[in-house]
């Protein structure tokens, strides 16, 4: 009797360790409570990821940078694996009879599940003894996989020759480890499913009382009919979504808390309850992130409800010298932004419990989240709330300033040119060119187009809602034969142009115009 190959004992490790893997995220999909390694343990490495990590990750990979996280873990978790199953071969058959080595790459399965598990303990959404529970059982099923999978391969290399009798040993060993792959395969994936499909367990908008002040009835003229235009007010579905979870957390409102601490003169504790008892105002808000590049679609305007912060800080009493409000998440996130940017202004911050006229779903923060007309998300929108602290801004350092960005984030004067899409093909004649300007707490005053190295032509706006939301702009171009640039800018209220000079999006914001090419013939 032989010991398996390295290929043999490569391919055991890999699929007891996609097995593993696979039960896990199943279990996490069929129990509340249960973590998935791969979603933990990416979550732990977006925490401690280096200073410019996460512009180069979507510099590569854009939108999808979530998903080629959780895909590198995965491949990371394989490779891992298959050293394990080439280390096991060595405690198979009679070259040497190693019995330790075999329970050595058992270890190492068990010391893997233990890097899941501390990296799941962090995580406030998961049960610790359900984790134990769920991880064990991943250890139970590598070990019962590799042994099964070696056994198979023990005698490949001793077989007769292909001449004399047929290779039932290969036969065996590939259909085996094929059939396990598949069943990790689907039991992952359905696992996977069963966590992104979970139900969003969020608060029936009827058991949250009426506004105590709603919002005037959206104006005459407020939305310009051009097709291809972003919506003045953007659907929950569409709005953009940038956070650091891997997967959508479901907090439970019911035992949820949100507590004001810190430098105040009195700290606070609020239930779910106690917040929808106070007074709630509307207001629409655009809010923009700062990683959205020129051009791009990180930034949306919506309708929100809530507790206005003003008035929350006034329960606590904000003491003298506080210089800076944190919002912490239930995680630990965390961002930061100063005092004076409420104080003294018009500027209504909220504890936003509703979206666009329904409660606040869970990818957008349910139970609550912070919205601040005005601010970068990084540094003010905290979804998840669940605390407030009043401290200093030489104190503390919210999450993405030690990563390289600003500390202060004002959302920057933007344009953008929705319709007619770079590279369009267009017929001569009149083209309507249209899109969104913003510049939160400040409003647009003016937005100009200009086509090639033409004059700026004046633009038509959309009746503003309010200096906290964006407006729609309308140029209707008389189009000639031939390719054609087109460049679009705005002027904030206060009659500041926006910033020409292009750069990127760190450490506060991207600036430039934004600029398409199309063809008109």
């Amino acid at each position: 009797m032989h010991r398996p190959s390295r290929i043999a004992g490569a391919i055991a490790g890999m699929i007891a360790g996609g097995a593993a893997l696979g039960v896990a995220e199943l279990i996490a999909g069929l129990l509340p409570g249960a973590p998935s390694p791969v979603v933990e343990i990416g979550f732990q490495v977006i925490n401690h990821q280096p200073a410019g990590a996460k512009d180069f990750v979507v510099s590569l990979f854009g939108s999808n940078d979530k998903l080629a996280l959780n895909l590198a873990v995965l491949v990371v978790a394989l490779v891992i694996s298959g050293g394990l199953g080439i280390l096991a071969r060595s405690g198979r058959g009679i070259e040497p009879p190693n019995r330790d080595r075999f329970w050595l790459a058992i270890g190492g399965y068990a010391l893997v599940a233990l890097v899941a598990l501390a990296a799941s303990l962090q995580d406030p959404l998961v049960d610790p003894l359900v984790a134990i529970g769920s991880l064990l059982v991943s250890v139970l099923v590598a070990w019962l996989v590799l042994s099964r999978l070696l056994a198979l391969a023990t005698d490949l290399r001793g077989r007769a020759p292909r001449a004399q009798m047929p290779d039932w040993s290969r036969r065996r060993f590939i259909g085996t480890s094929l059939a396990l792959g598949a069943g990790a395969l689907v039991g992952g994936s359905l696992g996977r499913w069963l966590l992104t499909n979970r139900p969003q367990a969020t608060t029936p908008l009827a058991a949250i009382p009426s506004p105590a002040q709603t919002v005037a009835p959206l104006p005459t003229g407020s939305s310009l009919d051009v097709a291809g235009i972003s919506p003045l007010v953007t659907p929950d579905s569409d709005f953009y979504r940038i956070d650091t979870q891997l997967l959508t957390p479901h907090l439970d409102a019911s035992t949820w808390q949100l507590k004001v601490t810190g430098m105040v003169d009195n700290e606070l504790t609020f239930t779910y309850d106690d917040l929808l008892a106070m007074p709630l105002y509307e207001e629409y808000v655009t809010i923009a992130c700062v990683s959205n590049d020129v051009g791009g679609d990180l930034v949306g305007n919506a309708l929100w409800g809530g507790p206005r912060l003003r008035e929350v800080l006034d329960r606590a009493g904000v003491q003298t010298g506080a210089s800076q409000i944190v919002g912490r998440a239930y995680d630990g996130w965390t961002c930061g932004f100063p005092t004076e940017w409420l104080t003294g202004s018009d500027r209504e911050a909220l504890i936003a419990v509703t979206m666009n006229g329904q409660a606040l779903p869970a990818a957008h923060g349910y139970p609550a989240r912070l919205i601040v007309p005005g601010l970068y998300g990084y540094v003010s929108a905290t979804k998840w709330l669940t605390e407030i602290e009043l401290t200093t801004l030489e104190a503390f350092n919210a999450y993405w300033v030690p990563l390289g960005w600003s500390k202060l984030g004002p959302i920057k004067t933007m344009s953008r040119i929705d319709t007619p899409r770079r590279h369009a093909s267009l017929q001569p004649g009149t083209v309507p060119v249209a899109g969104v300007a913003w510049a939160p707490d400040r409003g647009i005053s003016k937005v100009e187009l200009q086509v090639d190295d033409g004059p700026w032509q004046p633009a038509e706006l959309s009746t503003p809602i309010s200096n906290a939301t964006w407006v729609q702009w309308l140029v209707r171009w008389q189009a000639t034969s031939g390719d054609h640039t087109l460049r679009v800018r705005a002027t904030d209220g206060t009659g500041a142009l926006q910033i020409e000079t292009p750069h990127e999006a760190a450490p506060n914001g991207a600036t430039g115009y934004h600029t398409i090419p199309v063809s008109v013939g």
